[in-house]
Parts: C-alpha cells; structure tokens; sequence
C-alpha cells in the first residue's frame, strides 16, 4: 500500500517540476490556470493518505520548488516524510492550500519553506509584511490545530534567473531575521537553512546550485541533517 502511494506522489512531483519549467518559459499559461493555489496538485495523494493508517511521527514538508525536487525518500531512509511542494509558488498561495494540503493529513509537524518567489515577484510586486503575514498565518493555523511548526529560512540567492532585475539580498535577510525573531517564545522551530549555503557575496555557494536558486544534490546533502534536526526539537516541544 505505502509503495503505491509513493509511487503516485513520485509521478506528482515529476509533474509539478515540469509544470514549474513551463511556467518560466510561458509566464501567460501560468496566469492563465484555473487552479491558482494548485488544490488538485495533491487532491488524490491526500485522500489515499486520509484514508490509511496515521503515521504517529507525520511530518509534512511544505513549500515551493525547492521542496518539490528534493526526494525526501531517499534523503531520510525509513521516515516516508511527506513532500507537498508545488514549483513556482508564493505564500499566498501556500496559504490557501494549507488547510488541505496540511491540516488535513493531521501531521505531527510541517516543515515550511517558502518565501523566495515572494522575493522574486511571481505574483507581482509584494511587501515584506505581507509575506511575513502570510507566513504567520500558516503557522498560527498549525498551532491552532496542534501541529509543530518548523519555519525555514529562505534559501541564499544572489540573483533570479527568470527575473534578473530583483534584488534580492537584502529582502531575504530582512524575512529571515523576522522569521528567527518571529520563531523565538513562540513554540516555533527556527530552521537556518540559509547560513550553511550562503557563500560570501550573500549568494548560493557555486557548487551547491546549478541556477543560484535550486540546491543541487550537495546542497540538498547540507539541508538534510539541518531539517533531521529541527525535527527532532519540534517532536520534543508542545505544539
């Protein structure tokens, strides 16, 4: 049973990351979608979840493309952590899906990754506070339904390569000292994804990245015990 879920979410993730690349090459198409927050992205994975066994450690890694092309199967041998990534996508976005894609499979904690197509204007132009509202929403919706929250950092990125007029530095660091400083007396796992990528022009380290945006399987190596960690402090705290 647990095979052929995996199997139907593998298929799911390869489609997301196509649709993310067509996305770049034909923004219209994008805007054009019926289906803005992606609901039926993981409509058929949720239900074949919802109606199995509940896993007594789910963990529920939520986010964009970033998280989307990281196999968690194989980065975390034994754990079956769920990925509910979807390429391309802002908090917004992520927002509305939250429910569904989260609160739903009742996990014990989600991992959130998000924030950097924010920065890189996907939707359009946005504000901090608004990201950072989108953020604490989601994790207010976990806490009001008893799940641990890990807030990741937004990943180094000194350019975009689908938007190379952002500027992106110094918007990243402002949502990721918010998000520390957010985290703190709250109950919520700060994640520093960020500071084990960086190198110093405040940009992703060459060899962790082929496009300065999206780890590489070194990249994701360094992300991996960062993420087993912050884990295990959200499993040891209250909700």
């Amino acid at each position: 049973m647990y095979a052929e879920k995996s199997r139907v979410r593998k298929a799911l993730q390869v489609t997301r990351v196509l649709v993310f690349l067509l996305t770049w090459c034909c923004p219209v198409l994008a805007q054009q979608s019926p289906d803005w927050a992606g609901l039926k992205e993981y409509q058929l994975a949720n239900a074949g979840l919802m109606t199995g066994p509940l896993q007594s450690e789910r963990v529920i890694f939520f986010g964009d493309s970033i998280t989307a092309a990281w196999n968690l199967e194989s980065a975390f041998t034994g754990k079956h952590y769920i990925n509910s990534g979807i390429g391309g996508q802002t908090t917004p976005q992520m927002l509305l899906r939250f429910r569904q894609d989260v609160v739903d499979l009742h996990p014990r904690v989600v991992v959130i990754l998000a924030g950097t197509n924010d920065v890189a204007e996907n939707q359009g132009p946005t504000t901090l506070e608004a990201i950072e509202g989108n953020l604490a929403s989601m994790v207010e919706i976990a806490k009001a339904n008893h799940i641990r929250v890990i807030l990741s950092s937004i990943l180094p990125v000194a350019a975009y390569p689908w938007r190379k007029e952002i500027q992106p530095i110094e918007k990243i660091a402002a949502l990721n000292n918010w998000m520390k400083g957010y985290a703190s007396g709250r109950g919520v796992v700060y994640l520093d994804y960020y500071s084990g990528l960086a190198d110093e022009h405040h940009g992703m380290k060459t060899a962790l990245s082929e496009d300065g945006v999206h780890p590489n399987k070194a990249g994701y190596a360094i992300m991996q015990p960062l993420a087993e960690k912050a884990i295990g402090e959200a499993l040891q705290d209250k909700p």
